[in-house]
């Protein structure tokens, strides 16, 4: 997984977006800057296809998202001819994530290949609610987590429904929809094996969660955080703050991690007195 961010400046992709939607044209400078972001990009799903792999773009700001959304679909046309290599990202605590889910799949079955999606809740909700009040526009972003739940639900499960068109990966360190997502596999007569779907969180978050998955025969990833540390360090404080909206869970999780930590103590000691 990669963001877009990193190949290309925010306020080149800001432009981008703009002019896409309508703004002002990019002047003779900034074009030459964009189609070398669209070369790099193409060089990384270049890449991916040719080793048999899976690439997946991220899902950033809303307002650079238009232009990283259009890219990522313009490599889907390219590289998911006859299989998924190019996976794009929708946040759904963006009340406008459903309804360009399904703009993207349609536009994916019109082009004549597959298409690709990563299912997250999303991770610059403060953010974007301070910039679109600072700025005097309406707030992307849903009213309340419930909603963002619901849409999350309501994606993944959309998608499963479309199976054999549109991939899945899903992002969640949630217990509750891990569970849903599994339950609604084995209704609609996915093995959990399924190459089709897959999950995915971060190393050292929800770890019980991923090895129960993989324990089961479900294809599950684990994200490996790789950046300067001045930008890592935010992501990852961004991830635990979403976690703790997952009360039970978390104090779960934590008294696991002390479990093991005794474990080994324990271990360890037996060990030296061998």
């Amino acid at each position: 997984m990669f963001k877009v961010s990193g190949l290309s400046s925010n306020a080149l992709l800001e432009k981008v977006g703009k002019a896409m939607a309508g703004g002002a044209a990019l002047n003779q400078e900034d074009e030459a800057a964009w189609e070398r972001v669209q070369r790099r990009v193409r060089t990384l799903c270049e890449a991916t296809a040719a080793a048999g792999g899976r690439v997946m773009i991220d899902a950033e700001e809303s307002w650079i998202q238009e232009a990283i959304d259009a890219l990522a679909e313009d490599m889907m046309s390219d590289y998911n001819r006859e299989r998924v290599v190019v996976y794009n990202t929708v946040q759904m605590y963006r009340h406008d994530r459903l309804a360009y889910l399904a703009a993207m799949a349609a536009r994916a079955e019109e082009g004549g290949y597959l298409c690709g999606v990563k299912v997250v809740r999303g991770a610059y909700m403060e953010k974007e609610r301070a910039r679109a009040a600072q700025q005097g526009y309406p707030s992307p972003i849903q009213p309340d987590k419930a909603a963002s739940d619901r849409d999350f639900d309501a994606a993944v499960k959309w998608v499963l429904e479309r199976i054999a068109q549109i991939h899945l990966v899903a992002g969640s360190h949630n217990e509750e929809s891990n569970l849903k997502l599994c339950q609604w596999m084995g209704e609609m007569g996915l093995e959990p094996g399924d190459a089709r779907v897959s999950f995915a969180q971060l190393l050292g978050m929800s770890d019980p969660i991923t090895f129960n998955l993989a324990a089961r025969g479900y294809n599950v990833a684990k994200y490996v955080p790789y950046g300067p540390i001045r930008e890592a360090i935010p992501y990852l404080i961004r991830r635990a703050q979403e976690n703790t909206s997952v009360a039970g869970q978390t104090s779960r999780e934590l008294t696991l991690l002390r479990e093991e930590q005794q474990r080994r103590k324990q271990m360890n000691s037996r060990q030296r007195g061998l």
